[in-house]
């Protein structure tokens, strides 16, 4: 079956950057399951193959959405370097989430030119590494959202900071430098990123978040995962009520994807979490959450 793609929609944000995303989906016309795809640290929707990921979901009848967050440094002309600095030093937790809600609300307009391909109550967030805690928060925070999936997601943010010395230099001087190893860039946070988390401390607790969640959790992390620790996942498991969790043997924080990817196929560790996900995502959600529950209980 053909897929329909359209690539770099602009969605009005409000953070006064547009947010560019992707939509994939089968010619069939009919209401399908809607996935959002959600990116990292440093990383955009053109990432690696994100793209064949898409393809992947909307092959099996998804509607598929990913975007770029509207402070990753990128821009409509650049799609994957960082030529907007200041943006991404000026990115901080709360404004994903404002964009990730932007991209929601966005496919829910009575005005959407695809409103009959997306069916609002079959909606999916998947989010790979930092853009894993923000899926998880707004998966507990929207209503909407009936499954979860986290990539090498973080369980924590607060840990990811600099403490003592190094916080009172990041403060004094208003911004730090981070290295793109890929760009070679330095890429600056500004200070205004620890006291957004600071002054949204609760909200942006990932443990206390995720304990609420009301939805089944599917997290998939790399045993070689040298970027976010195995732990994570495993705390992520024990605090998410109704969760599953993949370990997948020797794969790395990308599961052996890299950018860019010129390949047809995947690595053989990401089609792996791609096919259960899938079986993930095509079990009832409400069966799926009572058997994680009472396989938790019976533990």
């Amino acid at each position: 079956m053909e897929i329909t793609k359209e690539t770099n929609l602009q969605i009005e944000g409000k953070h006064n950057k547009p947010i560019l995303a992707d939509i994939y989906f089968n010619t069939e016309d009919k209401p399908k399951p809607v996935i959002i795809f959600c990116h990292g640290y440093k990383g955009f929707k053109d990432w690696g193959a994100w793209d064949k990921m898409a393809e992947f979901y909307a092959e099996k009848g998804y509607f598929f959405v990913k975007f770029n967050f509207s402070h990753n440094g990128t821009s409509p002309e650049n799609l994957t370097e960082f030529p907007n600095i200041e943006a991404f030093g000026d990115n901080n937790y709360t404004k994903e989430l404002d964009d990730l809600q932007s991209v929601i609300d966005w496919l829910l307009l009575p005005n959407f030119p695809h409103l009959a391909q997306v069916d609002p109550s079959d909606m999916s967030l998947i989010g790979h590494s930092r853009g894993g805690g923000i899926t998880i928060i707004k998966a507990a925070e929207e209503k909407r959202i009936t499954k979860l999936i986290t990539l090498a997601a973080v369980s924590d943010f607060a840990s990811r900071f600099p403490k003592g010395k190094e916080l009172e230099a990041w403060e004094k001087k208003g911004v730090q430098y981070i290295t793109n190893t890929r760009t070679k860039q330095q890429l600056p946070h500004h200070y205004q990123f620890y006291r957004n988390f600071r002054e949204n401390k609760e909200r942006l607790n990932i443990q206390k978040t995720a304990k609420k969640l009301e939805i089944p959790h599917f997290i998939a992390h790399g045993s070689n995962d040298t970027t976010v620790s195995i732990a994570d996942a495993g705390n992520l498991f024990e605090w998410s009520p109704a969760s599953k969790l993949l370990l997948v043997e020797g794969a790395n924080h990308t599961f052996g994807i890299s950018h860019p990817w010129k390949k047809d196929e995947l690595t053989r560790e990401f089609q792996h979490v791609l096919n259960e996900s899938l079986d993930f995502l095509h079990a009832d959600a409400q069966e799926l959450f009572d058997e994680y529950l009472e396989l938790d209980e019976n533990d």
